[in-house]
């Protein structure tokens, strides 16, 4: 299991599970301990041991290390280390330790205050165990990541309020690349933030650059209202919709945003592209005369295609139409209230044909 050629790996739910398993086994006198079997969601999966020791007769510790697979996982080849402290209470308790994040703000799968350990690796751990114990016997679960607070600063963590480490993820125990619904997941967790928060608008932008973007266009806005959607625009506008959020402003750099426009919602590159033809097909329908066509349509990048629409006057009418589209072809999926304001990398405005003005008070 878990080897570096496979599509899809175990999460650190998973691993900390196993830690578990070990370290109990441990204590229940098994050693030489390489490989546990584990139960989760998913099926039975054997996770490899890379250490297990015990302190005293009721108290152990094991590690297992997040192994490669087929996608760029920050948290992969860092340790998962699980201590399991046996005791007489008949409870199994669970807790959070070094590198493990602290969950700050509501809308999350756990509530401000507690370590970040979601129900399902905190179900699967105490399942695990369980059936290792006798009916008297109780266990605190400590779960450490020594790497936990230098990684969670590459991953959704700071954004979601969940400070000091990553989060003990995971709803199937395994692992599936960035494309997978669990990546999605975790874009989405911003829209919960924020319907706990009771707001009925937010601002949808693409990455940090629309993020800047949106700090410095309004002045005074909450930075929970601003929603980074990654390449799932079309995704995340179904889960404000669904969490019946009213209104949706769309703001970012031009080289995402007009995707949209021509029924792009998934904007990643290798997914779909169509830049230079949706700018090109625009300017030719606001006059552009055949040679700037041709121009445009050889340009590399979504700024140099500006520059010609700047010498040609065309900016304006240009990106006047391609947010007419995208709001067009976002209500005809989404019922919700939308605007758009399309950038360049300076932060100029692009499009005039938008509502939202940087003093906007925010629903």
């Amino acid at each position: 299991m878990n080897k570096k050629s496979q599509d899809f790996g175990i999460t650190t739910g998973t691993a900390a599970t196993a830690a578990a398993v070990a370290s109990i086994l441990h204590l229940k006198g098994k050693n030489n301990i390489k490989k546990v079997s584990v139960d989760t969601p998913h099926g039975k999966l054997e996770v490899d041991i890379k250490t297990v020791e015990k302190f005293s007769d009721n108290k152990a510790r094991a590690s297992v290390i997040k192994r490669p697979y087929n996608d760029p996982d920050v948290t992969v080849n860092i340790d998962i280390i699980t201590t399991v402290q046996l005791n007489r209470s008949s409870k199994i308790i669970i807790k959070g330790g070094e590198g493990v994040g602290t969950v700050t703000k509501p809308g999350l799968p756990v509530p401000p205050g507690e370590p970040a350990i979601n129900p399902t690796p905190k179900k699967m751990i105490k399942e695990n165990i369980k059936k290792y114990l006798s009916p008297e016997e109780g266990a605190t679960v400590t779960i450490s990541v020594p790497e936990g607070r230098k990684v969670a600063k590459k991953t959704m963590n700071p954004r979601l309020g969940i400070k000091g480490g990553i989060s003990i993820l995971g709803t199937t125990g395994i692992a599936r690349p960035m494309s997978s619904k669990a990546y999605k997941r975790s874009l989405a967790c911003q829209i919960n933030i924020a319907a706990s928060r009771e707001w009925k608008e937010l601002v949808f932008v693409p990455g940090n650059i629309g993020e800047k973007i949106a700090k410095k266009y309004f002045k005074n806005i909450e930075e929970d209202r601003i929603i980074q959607m990654g390449n799932y625009p079309g995704y995340m506008l179904k889960i404000a919709a669904k969490k019946r959020f009213k209104r949706i402003i769309l703001l970012g750099h031009a080289g995402k945003l007009i995707k949209i426009s021509a029924g792009i919602f998934n904007t990643k590159n290798t997914v779909a592209d169509g830049r230079r033809e949706i700018i090109t097909a625009h300017a030719a329908i606001n006059g552009a005369s055949k040679q700037l066509l041709i121009e445009i349509f050889n340009k590399r990048t979504v700024e140099e295609m500006i520059t010609e629409l700047d010498h040609a006057g065309l900016t304006q009418p240009v990106f006047n139409s391609i947010a007419s589209s995208i709001l067009g072809k976002c209500k005809e999926r989404y019922s919700m209230d939308l605007d758009v304001l399309i950038f360049d990398l300076k932060g100029r405005i692009l499009n005039t044909n938008f509502k939202t003005k940087p003093n906007h008070t925010f629903n």
